[in-house]
């Protein structure tokens, strides 16, 4: 079994090969940090305990210097890996902890009208936000926008919801 942050970065190598700070460019530049815990400090950690699994290989180079980047690529058992990950991830129901829950259930009922116009208002900001991303994106391949266009139906429907709140 894969973790979010393993099989994230398993499918960018295996997209094509990759150096760590390429990866990091790429989790930003597709959102990824939105919904998956890969920061710049633990890309290498994940490669390297793909690595020692068999499932990404150091791709050999000639290096101008020590210091030259490390440069990884998906092995075939790493291909079969992320290919079945991905479609479990997207085939099965996982359930999904989301803190907006414990504070609904929790959140005292004088102070929870204020907390939902909070939210409200950066669930609105956030969802500019992506659709600014989204539209820097529009030549990327057809999976890269589905991850936008989702993540804007998931923001899409939560102001909806918060707009209905009459509590």
């Amino acid at each position: 079994m894969l973790t979010d942050a393993e099989l994230t970065v398993l499918g960018l190598v295996a997209e094509r090969p990759r150096h760590g700070y390429e990866l990091d460019e790429v989790v930003a530049e597709r959102g990824m940090r939105d919904w998956t815990a890969l920061g710049f400090s633990s890309i290498y950690y994940v490669l390297g305990k793909l690595r020692d699994r068999g499932l990404v290989a150091e791709v050999p180079e000639k290096r101008a210097h020590a210091k030259a980047k490390k440069t990884f690529t998906a092995t075939e058992a790493g291909r079969k890996a992320c290919a079945a990950a991905a479609e479990a991830a997207v085939a099965e129901l996982r359930p999904v902890h989301q803190p907006v829950l414990v504070g609904l259930a929790n959140c005292p009922p004088e102070r929870l009208p204020a907390a939902l116009a909070r939210r409200a208002e950066a669930v609105r900001d956030r969802l500019a936000e992506v659709r600014r991303a989204a539209a820097a994106q529009a030549g990327a391949p057809p999976v890269v926008r589905a991850i936008f266009e989702y993540s804007i139906a998931q923001l899409e429907a939560e102001a909806q919801w918060l707009a209905g709140r009459k509590i």
